[in-house]
Order: C-alpha cells, then structure tokens, then sequence
C-alpha cells in the first residue's frame, strides 16, 4: 500500500516456520498468524474481578461537538486510513457541517446508551512490516503487525478514552505512580519524580534496612 512516509525495505529471505519455507499463502499466512495470535487460547482467570472493590456508579454525561471537535484538530492528517479509505483531513472538512457533526456526535452517544459497538468499527486491516536492523528476516519474529481501523471508529474512540482519563484522574482511580499514557505528564517529569526518590530519606533508609538484613 502507498505510504505518505515511505522507506526503504530490507532484502527479504522467504520466511521459515518450524524448519519449513513458506512459499505458499497459505502456509505463510499460517506461520503469521501463529506469532502474531499466540496469546488467542491462553486461560484468564475471571475471578480476579471479584477481588476489586466496588464503586459508586457515575452519570456519563452525553458526548458534546466541541468534544469531538477539539479531538478530531489533534489528528494528524498524514495518519494512513483503515479499510474505509477516509483521512482524518475529510473528516475535518465533514464536521465543518453542523448536521454532519451532530449525527457523529448523535452515533456515539448511541453506542453508549446501547452497549453496542457496531460491526463496522470492528473491521480492520493488518499490516505487517519488518522490525528495523534485523540480521535476518526469514523468521516471522521479525516482523509484527499495525492495525488499522476505520476512521470514524478511531475518532469516537479518542473521545471516549479523553473522558475516561479524565474521570480516572478526577476519581483518584489511576494511582500516583502511574505516569505512562497520561495527559500533562512529559518524560522529564518522571525524571524529576525518580530523582526525588532516589534522594529521599525512603530509598536511604530502604537501602540500609536491606542492607543490613543482608549482611545478618
């Protein structure tokens, strides 16, 4: 498929999967679809929920257009599309209609109110690409795979995650520590907090109390 930022791919040896080459589809299919889903038929235990305390429900309020609108500028319009072939530079010149956006706004707060995920947001396509400075490409290892989704699908789902972030944090769910993923928290930021406790008395008295047990 046309990238908008294209480069240049390593020299490919036909793949090998347990000691066989994969010329056929099929067969290469196989071995891809063996890496890349070998966590599909692994056993989670479902009782773990159990153990999490019980919360108070809260109101979800209805999605707004200046939700969707500040959230859909913040896409980048070089982003490659899903199997629906739709940018986010359309979509922009969509919401700039009134009616348009609040039929967007209008499906995702029926997804919500329904519980239903329709079946067009679940569609995807795969990509598979090589992992750079590979010294050999003949084992599936050496690549993995970008899905890509539906656009639409995309958008509505950055909103919803905006506003479960923001109610996690407001809640005080998302504990103190966990600074990956979040909005208004930078890598220096994490550096500044691992400083503080490298030179906090915590970490002191934790080393020497280790310390100490170690040597008895």
């Amino acid at each position: 498929m046309n990238w908008f930022k294209k480069c240049k791919l390593p020299a490919i040896e036909v793949l090998k999967n347990n000691g066989q080459l994969c010329i056929e589809i099929d067969n290469l299919w196989q071995a891809l679809y063996q890496i890349f889903n070998s966590a599909q038929n692994w056993q989670v235990n479902m009782n773990i929920l159990d153990e999490i305390l019980l919360k108070p429900s809260l109101y979800w309020p209805p999605f707004s257009n200046e939700g969707f609108i500040s959230t859909i500028y913040k896409c980048n319009n070089s982003s490659i599309f899903g199997p629906d072939r739709v940018s986010w530079k359309y979509f922009k010149a969509v919401i700039k209609d009134i009616e348009c956006l609040k039929n967007i706004v209008n499906i995702a707060n029926t997804c919500i109110n329904l519980g239903h995920w329709p079946l067009h947001f679940k569609m995807s396509s795969s990509i598979i690409i090589p992992k750079p400075n590979k010294v050999s490409y003949e084992f599936p290892k050496s690549f993995h795979p970008i899905i890509l989704l539906n656009t639409l699908e995309k958008l509505i789902e950055k909103v919803i995650s905006e506003r479960l972030q923001f109610q996690s944090i407001s809640k005080n769910f998302i504990h103190l520590n966990q600074l990956g993923g979040l909005k208004q928290y930078l890598t220096i930021g994490v550096d500044v907090f691992l400083i503080y406790l490298i030179h906090s008395d915590w970490v002191k008295n934790l080393f020497t109390n280790t310390l100490a047990f170690d040597i008895a």
